[in-house]
Parts: structure tokens; sequence; C-alpha cells
């Protein structure tokens, strides 16, 4: 059955000639799915930012276009990962995925040895932290656990640092990839959900941390370095070669604008920081440092974020500020980007399911009539309905990355040229 225009959509169309979109409602037990609640029943305010939020990504999804995904705090720790994360990587729709350190730390706590099988317990957010830190409890917001969840995971991270496989110098990506192989290992031990790094392993879906250093597995690292400098420990040959991830990271934007055929990426920023830049910073690296001609960036941009405007950060500018960088297509952004003040934990699963209803829609249509004869009646199935095995890039770095160096070469002029600088000497 084809999906007719619901009536809260904005349509220029209402109002022929006058330049106005009516605002039509639809009422709540008139609404069978979550498209029709979101679609219907959201006409203003933070409601409309809402509705704009999701009818962008239904827009990107059925495109076709690869989706990054930036997100920031503890994801991992509070369960959310399980909860909607995953379920929307395991859709094929994601091409990578830019987080933080912690993020990975935290994630391998249920499948330590030593603990239950949920170590992780509620806490009121006013909680009596004096108290807490007296039984040796760690809070994060309104998720304990303790201290000796931390202690142990620093052990399986030092264990897992001092195999074979780490001591040599790799990618940031690379280093993610095994270790979410033995994430996997360790959850298939201990009998518990797969993870985040255990799923993206399994999807080949690269994993980017912008900041390495600022988190308990890179202190595990660290730790190592120091035990092999004292004398303590034999060598420590682990070492993150943060040149290629970023080069990785620039490999994979080019895929998305070249080598897939709807030459297009769409992106999904969950807070801000460290992660959001990273996943933005691709379009610049090629266009303004690279210096390769035509390069353009996301076309579908939404972020989630409770960071005012006014704080002059990062995390808080929208998707307007970054057209002037260049990260976000100017052409169109005013139809496809949307940033909405909100705690994105509690949106994302109304989003996701909401988005996951609409693929088992098309699915069910599509063993009805027919895939070629769905997508000629829908064609926004076909975007939907990609493989869930998903991109794999992991598995095609090297080949992305040599032919991003093919590319270089051919701006060899310019990239002698833009090494040339007046710099001012120091004189004694």
């Amino acid at each position: 059955m084809t999906h007719e225009r619901h009536p809260c959509a904005l349509d220029e169309n209402d109002a022929p000639g006058s330049g106005r979109r009516t605002v039509r409602v639809r009422r709540v037990d008139e609404c069978s799915t979550l498209d029709d609640l979101i679609r219907g029943c959201f006409p203003a305010f933070g409601g409309a930012h809402l509705r704009r939020v999701y009818t962008i990504l239904d827009r990107a999804i059925g495109m076709g276009c690869p989706l990054t995904i930036a997100i920031a705090g503890p994801v991992t720790v509070s369960g959310q990962h399980h909860a909607w994360l995953i379920p929307l990587l395991e859709t094929g729709w994601v091409a990578c995925l830019s987080t933080t350190d912690a993020v990975c730390y935290h994630d391998g706590h249920r499948s330590l040895d030593e603990h239950a099988p949920e170590p992780i317990h509620e806490v009121p957010i006013s909680s009596d932290d004096a108290a807490l830190r007296e039984q040796s409890t760690i809070r994060v917001t309104d998720m304990a656990f303790d201290e000796a969840v931390l202690l142990d995971q620093d052990r399986f991270v030092s264990a897992c640092l001092r195999l074979p496989e780490f001591q040599r110098k790799m990618s940031g990506t690379e280093f993610r990839y095994r270790l979410g192989a033995l994430y996997a290992a360790q959850e298939r031990k201990k009998d518990v959900p797969a993870g985040l790094l255990s799923t993206c392993h399994r999807l080949a879906l690269p994993v980017f941390v912008g900041a390495p250093a600022d988190g308990s597995v890179f202190l595990n690292s660290m730790k190592l370095w120091a035990m092999g400098r004292a004398g303590i420990a034999g060598e420590h040959r682990f070492e993150l070669d943060l040149h290629e991830e970023v080069f990785e990271a620039c490999a994979y934007h080019r895929f998305g604008l070249i080598d897939n055929p709807v030459g297009a990426l769409a992106t999904l920023i969950l807070g801000g920081g460290v992660p959001k830049n990273y996943n933005l910073q691709p379009e610049p690296a090629l266009g303004q440092v690279l210096g390769l001609p035509g390069v353009r960036g996301y076309l579908f941009d939404v972020q989630i974020v409770t960071a005012p405007v006014t704080d002059g950060s990062l995390s808080s500018c929208p998707p307007a500020e970054a057209v002037t960088w260049g990260k976000v297509d100017k052409d169109s952004y005013l139809q496809t980007t949307e940033s909405l003040q909100a705690d994105y934990s509690s949106v994302m699963p109304f989003l996701v399911k909401a988005l996951l209803d609409n693929r088992a829609r098309f699915e069910r249509d599509a063993a009805g009539i027919g895939f070629d004869a769905l997508v000629e009646k829908e064609p926004k199935a076909r975007g939907y309905l990609r493989p869930r095995e998903g991109y794999r890039l992991f598995e095609q770095r090297r080949q992305l990355m040599d032919r991003l160096l093919e590319a270089l070469r051919d701006q060899k002029d310019w990239l002698l040229e833009s090494l040339l600088y007046p710099v001012a000497m120091l004189t004694r």
C-alpha cells in the first residue's frame, strides 16, 4: 500500500501562489504507526524540529545515501547501544562511526568474567556521591557500577594490548576492529549480547576516535609503554598511526561522493565535541588541505544536541554554520539539514523504531508484489532495503586509500605549491 502524504506535512503547494505552507494536524487516535504519529502530530515548536529530523532521515535513507554517525556521551555504559544504536547499525545504512575512547572502553564491562551478567545498575542523579565513593561505586549520571569493574576492564585491555597482533603501528580503525574481535570472543564466553565494537567488527564498520588519548583504553597502553621504559616489562611496540586514520576517513568520504552510485552522503550527529568534528572534517581535508577539485560536503545533516547555539562551541553550531566551512552542501542545506535541541537519549528510540518500521513495511510489500514492482511504486524502498551486511568499508580501506593516493598524484603541482610560505624565522 502506498503511503499518502500525512496531513501535517508542510507542503508549499498547500497555498498556491502565496508562498505560505499551511499546518494541518492529525488526531493521535487516528495514527496506526510511529510514522503516522511523527508526521501528523508534531506540527510546531520543538515537535516540528523532531518531525523535520525524522523526515530528513527518511529522505536520506530512501535516497540510498551512506550514513555516517557521530556519537558522544556514555552510550555503551548506559545500554543505549543495545536499545537502538546496534539495531540502526544492522540495517546496512551506516558506512562508519565516530565516537570516543570511553565509549569503546565501557563497551567491554558486561562481558567481564568477574561480574554478574549485568554489572550496571541505576542510581538517582541526586545521589550522595560521597557515600557512593565510600562504597567504591562509580557513577555516570544515573548509571553506576563497582569500581572493581574498571580495574578488571583495565586488566582485560592491558592483556589484549600485550598480544602479538598489537605489537606494531596501526590505524585506530584497525586497532578497534581487532579489539572488537576480542570483545566478541569474550561476549560469547560470557553468553551476553553483542556489544558495539563486536558488532562493528562483524559488519566491518570502521570506528573512528578523534581523541584516542582521552580515555582509558589508551591509558592502559600508556601503562604498558611506561612499564617498558621503567624496565618492569618488555618493550611495548603498539602505536597508533593517526596520519593513516585521518587519511582513511578521507578515503571513505571520497567513496561516498564518487564511488557510491548515489554520489552523496548523509550524517547523523548525536551530541557534539570531537566525534562531531572528526565526522565533518574529511570535506575540508580533501578540498582545502589536499586540494582535490569537486569535493562536496554532506547532502543531509541532522544533529541532536543539548548545547545552546549561543555558547560558541562546535557542539552547538548548526549545519548552516558548517556550510560556510564547506562541510555541508550549500545548495540544499535549507531543505536537507536540521538541528534539534534535545537529549538524544530521549528521542532516538522513537526515531530508530519509526525508521525500522518503515523498512519492515517495505519488506512485507516486496514479499507481496516483488522488489522491482515495489521500487517502481515507491522509489525510496530501494534505499531502505539495502543489504543488511552494509558497506563493509573496513575491508575495502586499502583499495579506497590507494584510489585517493592516485587522485593526489594528479594534484602534485598544487600540493607542492601549498608547502610554500615565507615563514618568519627566529633570530638570536
